[in-house]
């Protein structure tokens, strides 16, 4: 593919770009380059790619990374080992003590355990807003305001964040958005191109999309940003190895396709729940009556792949409900080609009890993967009872 790859369509980017056949041996699918080091031309003198050592480059990694900025439309991109050790290296290059981030108020619980826990000993001080309303955004920020951090559908409420106007409100303090874009993936949005200075992604999710890998991505348009970024991964040494990054960017080749199927699932999904009895509230940005479907509409393709709902019956209930499916797994994590239920508030988010981003006790989180939506359905009907 040529370096002009803007003018191809997102599936064929996917495919393609960062991907062309091994020159020498002409092998259509990228290389697993399982080597630790690399040959030479003389001290100091790396050859074509100036690969030298697998923690600072590898080649697998580099068409993962290429890969990725593509899709997102981004001139940068950094893989890592996680997409807890990408969010780390965020914070850790546009923030120094006495520095202030803005956080949404339904935050995934791990954002919050690295900022609110990890980050805070460091001299770095927070306030929780509302980012789905920009002037909560607005009133948040301090003259010492570095970042505005975003998600967007968030993790576990799916609460939409107007990209463009939360820019806005960190332009005009001389701050950054970060926008973790995991739940949208880029097939459905871009947040870059809607103001956002920096990108992350788990791309354990959807990115990868089988439940067999783990990893992190950061993309920006920043040149220095990304020098230093790789400056701190390559000192701290957060790196995917040569076959994670074979695996995420197998992944992505169907990234596409797979989305298209998840949301239609999910759409199906969210229909039958909020026909339920025993269902108090439907959280998916695809209703018309979720308070950010407008905005969903604005700045996203489709509306993704993740449902939760709030039970009416209350926490206990909730707790029943999730360990009495039969094809949706009791499990963590999201985004894989089978579909996963969790209690957010005892599982994933159980770091934010107590704090202001304590989720609701009857919450149930849904993964909803492509299998047949009719069995899907009928999975979570006779659970629910």
């Amino acid at each position: 593919m040529t370096d002009d790859s803007s003018r191809f369509g997102f599936e064929t980017r996917a495919i393609h770009a960062g991907q062309e056949p091994d020159p020498r041996t002409g092998a259509v699918i990228v290389p697993i380059y399982q080597t630790s080091t690399y040959a030479q031309d003389g001290v100091g003198g790396t050859r074509e790619g100036d690969y030298e050592y697998s923690r600072t480059a590898n080649p697998t990694r580099t068409a993962l990374e290429q890969q990725l900025a593509s899709l997102e439309g981004a001139r940068h991109g950094l893989a890592f080992a996680s997409g807890m050790a990408a969010s780390d290296a965020v914070l850790r290059t546009t923030l120094r003590p006495g520095d202030h981030l803005v956080l949404g108020n339904d935050a995934y619980g791990g954002t919050f355990r690295l900022i609110d826990k990890i980050l805070t000993g460091w001299g770095v001080s927070y306030t929780v807003a509302n980012l789905a309303d920009a002037g909560a955004a607005r009133a948040a920020v301090r003259p010492e305001t570095k970042l505005i951090w975003c998600e967007s559908p968030s993790n576990p409420l799916l609460g939409i964040a107007d990209i463009p106007a939360l820019a806005g409100v960190a332009h005009g303090a001389g701050a950054r958005l970060v926008v973790d874009n995991t739940f949208a993936t880029p097939y459905l949005q871009t947040p870059l191109a809607l103001g956002a200075d920096i990108v992350v992604h788990s791309t354990t999710k959807y990115l990868g999309g089988h439940s067999d890998v783990v990893g992190g991505a950061v993309l920006t348009n920043e040149d220095e940003l990304r020098e230093q970024l790789f400056f701190l991964r390559n000192g701290a040494g957060a790196v995917p190895g040569a076959f994670d990054a074979w695996l995420t960017l197998r992944g992505i080749k169907t990234l596409a396709v797979r989305m298209e199927r998840h949301c239609e699932n999910a759409e199906r999904i969210a229909e039958a729940l909020i026909a339920h009895p025993k269902v108090a509230q439907v959280c998916y940005p695809g209703l018309p009556g979720h308070p950010g479907h407008e905005v969903a509409v604005k700045q996203m393709r489709r509306f993704g792949g993740m449902v939760s709902f709030r039970h009416a019956g209350g926490e206990q209930a909730a707790l029943d409900a999730s360990a009495r499916t039969k094809l949706f797994v009791l499990a963590e994590s999201l985004g894989g080609i089978e579909s996963l239920i969790e209690h957010p508030g005892r599982m994933t988010h159980a770091s934010a009890a107590g704090s202001m981003l304590q989720v609701p006790a009857d919450l149930v989180r849904l993964s909803v993967g492509i299998e047949d939506a009719r069995d899907l359905v009928a999975d979570l009907l006779e659970a629910l009872g």
